[in-house]
């Protein structure tokens, strides 16, 4: 069973996520959310010190929160973003999502290097997970299915008690129900999730409780 460790970083509380292997020391890293150098030492000393070797580099989407970090992962440990191919337009306008978020940078473009699809099967530090297509929040959204370790890394399309934002460009509300519905609630109840943003939950309480999905 691999090991899961969350990040809140930027001016959003998004959650950066490094999934390893204990044994291989083999890392992968979802959603950099780094913005300033504070930022980026406590995620490389964290890498540093636990001996690891980054060896992935996946984004459940591509707004600029979930991918500012992602040019520092880029450069430093020399791997490749993977993400779905539907949202490469947003990483593309990295300057223009800052200017629309209000944030005071001007990033980088950032280009999807490995193209995920729905149902891909992947290995992701010795497991294989499943990509699960989940548009709705944005078109190009993808969920993280780890069988083995229970979890899912969910993005901004599932939070304990609410649901991803649909106002966006490319976001759709009925979209995004079915998403989940169809995609997320099919998963065990038992399975985690570790959403973008707030703390984790699992698929049987938000089954139970979402007050959005009732």
């Amino acid at each position: 069973m691999l090991k899961i460790k969350s990040f809140v970083f930027n001016m959003f509380g998004e959650n950066t996520y490094i999934v390893w292997n204990a044994g291989t020391k083999q890392a992968a890293v979802i959603d950099p959310g780094m913005h300033n150098a504070a930022e980026e030492l406590i995620f490389d000393s964290f890498i540093t010190e636990n001996k690891m070797r980054v060896s992935q580099l996946i984004n459940t989407h591509m707004h600029l929160d979930h991918i500012i970090g992602d040019n520092h992962v880029k450069s430093h440990y020399g791997v490749g973003a993977s993400a779905g191919k539907a949202d490469a337009f947003f990483g593309e306008k990295a300057s223009t999502q800052a200017r629309m978020f209000g944030m005071p940078l001007d990033p980088e473009p950032v280009s999807i290097d490995i193209e995920l699809k729905d149902n891909e099967k992947i290995d992701v530090c010795g497991e294989e997970v499943t990509i699960l297509t989940v548009p709705g929040h944005s078109p190009g959204s993808i969920a993280l299915y780890f069988p083995i370790s229970g979890w899912v890394i969910t993005g901004d399309v599932l939070f304990a008690g609410s649901i991803g934002r649909t106002d966006l460009v490319g976001g759709n509300h009925a979209t995004l129900i079915s998403s989940i519905r169809n995609k997320l609630f099919t998963l065990p109840d038992s399975t985690v999730v570790y959403p973008g943003h707030g703390p984790s939950t699992t698929i049987g309480k938000e089954k139970r409780r979402n007050p959005y999905m009732s």
